[in-house]
């Protein structure tokens, strides 16, 4: 038997056939019946009948827009910054920005929590603003990293070709270099919109709410109703894959 690179493909597509096509036919056949294992689409009705799982739906998409916004204006201008300007190390900065990624995501949130408890004495008070502020905190790395590593490969002769025909500075920004880094901003924007459609952790630990999409489907799963949460994470991730493609 000659050995091939195709060989190397293998334990690949057994992972994938195991731990995403497998789980996927599960959740398949979950959503599509009912409790005696009759097809039905009564939980795919239910879902845009129910108002509680609608104002979820809304909610968290509502979380995961302003929480993505907040992001790209935050990253976008010290990654501009961090990689314009003649730091030597540059990636050391940029380090002290993953850092807090390094610290145990229970515990940082829990500082999280104290610190504006401590401002605002009732987090009831503003709980979207909380939330968003929570998100931020938590995927913020995660959209300053590949608008980095973008603008950085960019090609400075570039801008140095449109500063000759005439282009000031600002020109430049807008024309150069900011269409050739939105492949960063993008691929932030995936890394945060999506995981912050479902982390519940966050609201969970500031609040005790399941007023996000993957409380939702958790409480479902704990009261043992497989059927019903397992329609409302298909739909989730059908809604993923739209906003992704």
């Amino acid at each position: 038997m000659r050995f091939s690179r195709k060989n190397l493909g293998i334990p690949y597509a057994v992972f994938l056939l195991l731990f995403v096509l497998m789980p996927l036919a599960v959740l398949f056949y979950y959503a599509f019946t009912n409790g005696s294992g009759q097809f039905t689409l009564m939980n795919f009705i239910g879902f845009f009948t129910n108002p509680n799982t609608l104002g979820t739906l809304v909610y968290s998409f509502a979380v995961a827009f302003v929480t993505t916004v907040v992001c790209v204006l935050l990253a976008y201008p010290l990654a501009y910054i961090l990689s314009s300007s003649k730091i030597r190390a540059k990636s050391a900065v940029v380090m002290l920005f993953v850092l807090p990624m390094w610290i145990n995501f229970s515990l940082r949130i829990t500082a999280l929590k104290e610190m504006l408890i401590f401002i605002e004495g009732n987090l009831a008070m503003y709980p979207f603003t909380n939330t968003v502020i929570g998100m931020t905190y938590d995927f913020l790395p995660f959209m300053i990293l590949p608008i980095y590593t973008s603008i950085s490969r960019l090609d400075h002769s570039l801008l140095e070709a449109a500063q000759d025909l005439g282009a000031n500075e600002r020109e430049a920004f807008f024309k150069v270099t900011l269409p050739l880094s939105m492949p960063g901003v993008m691929s932030g924007v995936s890394m945060v919109f999506l995981p912050a459609m479902t982390n519940y952790v966050v609201l969970d630990m500031l609040y005790n709410s399941t007023y996000i999409m993957g409380s939702l489907i958790g409480s479902y799963f704990a009261a043992y109703n497989w059927h019903g949460g397992s329609m409302i994470a298909l739909i989730l991730l059908l809604i993923i894959c739209i906003f992704t493609l």
